[in-house]
């Protein structure tokens, strides 16, 4: 009896491995470019964590040149200063792999010389494990995002750099949008239809503005596009499409109707076109392919460069 338990428990303790094992996901970060200073700044990073799922278990792998490279796991504050002086953990040899044992928010930087300032830090959130049924969202008031963040609205590259942004954000009715024109005069915002947005029709919009910064009040759920008119300049990448739902306590893919959506302080500088009703998509893009990010610098370095 003792060896029949010892090996029924030998078999629970082998099945809970394998099952252990296969839930567990191994991140390279940056896939094939690895850990740098990427062009094109911090925005890099934040584009290659929104194509993926953190789960506690998971492993991330940092590559990078011995002695040119270093990464630090880091607090949120010293990630948001490039503050190098006092890391939670510094490795210095590739490559270098962090467990994540925790949910939460875990913060990465390169220590080098202005490593981190030029875009070399990376920010991720962990959930529970893979499989885990995601909670739901507490209500909340209405979020200001700004598009792109830091990198503001510009060609940036490639087209899925503006969906990689908005890769795992909750728009509602009532949230604002606000698109900062880097380029001043020489470019412009335009909410269009989704046959505009997809074939980069910059003839035939919604309304148009020009005058940054372009604040633009989410009034109605459904899906809404976004395009920049100026040449090529959509067909590089500088469009943005969302998803709008009602509420926080209605999912992402549930099925609402399209609308116009109101600026909140600019005018529209002509207007041309119905607003039409699509079927609905998530409220950010679904995950982008790895091997994206390896071009999406590549692009970024074409452009900057």
């Amino acid at each position: 009896m003792g060896k029949e338990l010892s090996i029924a428990l030998l078999a629970i303790a082998v099945v809970g491995l394998l099952h252990s094992t296969a839930a567990m996901e191994t991140h390279v970060v940056g896939d094939k470019i690895g850990w740098v200073v990427p062009p094109g700044g911090q925005y890099a990073y934040e584009s290659w964590a929104a194509m993926h799922h953190f789960a506690v278990g998971d492993l991330l792998v940092f590559n990078f040149t011995n002695g040119d490279q270093d990464v630090a796991r880091v607090t949120k504050e010293a990630f948001d200063n490039c503050n190098s002086t006092d890391p939670i953990t510094l490795k210095t040899t590739s490559p270098a792999n962090f467990t994540l044992n925790t949910t939460g928010e875990y913060y990465f930087i390169g220590t080098k010389d202005k490593h981190c300032e030029l875009g070399q830090k990376l920010a991720i959130n962990v959930t529970a494990e893979h499989g885990s049924p995601a909670p739901s969202p507490a209500p909340r008031g209405p979020v200001t995002y700004v598009v792109g963040d830091k990198l503001g609205w510009l060609v940036p590259g490639g087209e899925q750099a503006y969906a990689a942004w908005a890769y795992g954000k909750t728009f509602i009715v009532g949230d604002t949008l606000v698109f900062n024109i880097v380029n001043g005069t020489q470019d412009d915002v335009a909410l269009v239809t989704k046959p505009a947005y997809e074939n980069c029709t910059t003839n035939s919009t919604i309304a148009v503005y020009k005058n940054s910064p372009v604040s633009i009040l989410l009034n109605t759920s459904g899906e809404h596009f976004f395009i920049s008119t100026y040449d090529r300049h959509c067909l590089l990448g500088q469009k943005l499409a969302i998803n709008v739902t009602s509420s926080t306590a209605q999912p992402p893919s549930a099925k609402t109707p399209s609308g116009s959506m109101a600026p909140s302080s600019p005018t529209p500088h002509g207007t041309s076109g119905p607003g039409a009703a699509h079927a609905p998509f998530s409220s950010a893009p679904s995950r982008i392919g790895s091997g994206y990010f390896t071009f999406l610098l590549i692009a970024v370095a074409a452009f900057f460069y």
